[in-house]
């Protein structure tokens, strides 16, 4: 991989209080984080044989690309639009592409501890909510056979996808989009194409623009099924014995109303990290937990979905596909619990934090 270019000296931070202009404000949060990006590239390029560095590298790397461009995203009446789409685009490739091999490992760990669990070689953790803890100890058991070779059939397939990640993920940092990608984030750090939105009070122009983000989580969410999330799922209805579970469209169609909650949150969060000098306070701790609860619905969904390619698989024995059903079936049920949880945390109105007091 080339050398990638030095960091740029991170700018001031943006002055506080009502008299900050705009432009300030958003241009000094971009410095840090396109700051952070290069030092993140330099010491990926640094890393070498170092597996753990390197892994920490990208997942800083990743952080500060999605920070730039959940920005770019929220702020973009401030900026140039042909420019700050055309930059998030990209940034968006690149924290996809590097995200998928961790995405793999976390599957493949989260998948065979639940096996284990659930053929009775690991013990149940103590759960709080009642959903999940319905869950647990309606579909837990032992398992026939098939579960040995249930685990094996989804570490090879992980594993493969792991792998593959692993290579395009390299792929990618040594590519010329990558490279074009990084002289983007290097004058980011020093020239900021603004409209003259820009210079006018910080106060004025960036609550607004703010309060439109906090509009569409709110939008999102009240869409949300949560009363029937309000109720501890029914366990008995998934224990059937399910020889071909799939991803079925019907829970991909669930599912998607909660990802885009979890966008929505992510783009919010990163706002009031934007109004951190004009509003202090950080992000309220039920929106803190509502992320990561967010978080483990998306992991368990992704979870369900790859036991169900897993139980897909051709002239695998019935008790491979039956423990693959039952392991389709806990996980479905920890998407649940989750929305179960999210619903008793979601604060149903957020404190005015992106308004004038």
């Amino acid at each position: 991989m080339a050398r990638p270019p030095e960091p740029a000296a991170p700018r001031g931070a943006a002055p506080a209080g009502p008299a900050a202009l705009a432009g300030e404000a958003v241009a000094g949060y971009l410095h840090e984080h396109a700051a952070d990006f290069l030092r993140s590239l330099k010491l990926h390029g640094e890393s070498g044989a170092d597996t753990a560095a390197a892994d920490r590298a990208a997942r800083a790397l990743r952080r500060s690309a999605r920070r730039i461009g959940g920005t770019l995203h929220t702020f973009r009446p401030l900026l140039d639009p042909d420019w700050a789409d055309g930059l998030r685009t990209e940034l968006d490739w690149l924290s996809t592409t590097l995200a998928q091999e961790h995405a793999c490992t976390s599957r493949l760990t989260l998948l065979l501890d639940a096996l284990a669990r659930l053929s009775g070689t690991a013990p149940v953790p103590h759960q709080t909510t009642g959903a999940t803890a319905t869950a647990s100890t309606t579909v837990a058991g032992p398992l026939p056979a098939g579960a040995a070779r249930a685990g094996a059939l989804l570490e090879r397939q992980l594993t493969l996808a792991r792998t593959r990640a692993h290579s395009a993920a390299l792929g990618a940092l040594g590519s010329a989009r990558f490279h074009a990608l990084a002289d983007a984030v290097t004058l980011l750090s020093s020239d900021l194409p603004l409209r003259p939105l820009a210079a006018s009070r910080a106060d004025d122009i960036l609550l607004p623009v703010a309060a439109d983000a906090e509009r569409r989580l709110l939008e999102g969410a009240a869409a949300l099924p949560l009363g029937r999330a309000g109720h501890p799922y029914n366990a008995d209805a998934l224990v059937p014995l399910l020889a071909e579970p799939g991803p079925a469209s019907g829970e991909e169609a669930q599912d998607a109303p909660w990802h885009r909650v979890r966008r929505l949150l992510r783009l919010h969060r990163y706002a009031l990290e934007v109004l951190e000098p004009l509003r202090p306070g950080g992000t309220p701790p039920a929106l803190t937990r509502a992320g990561l609860l967010l978080d483990r619905h998306r992991d368990a969904a992704e979870a369900a979905g790859a036991a169900a390619v897993a139980a897909r698989t051709p002239r695998i024995a019935p008790a491979t596909a039956y423990a693959l059903g039952i392991l389709h079936a806990d996980q479905r049920h920890e998407v649940e619990a989750a929305r179960f949880a999210f619903q008793e945390v979601w604060p149903g109105s957020l404190a005015v934090r992106t308004r004038t007091p």
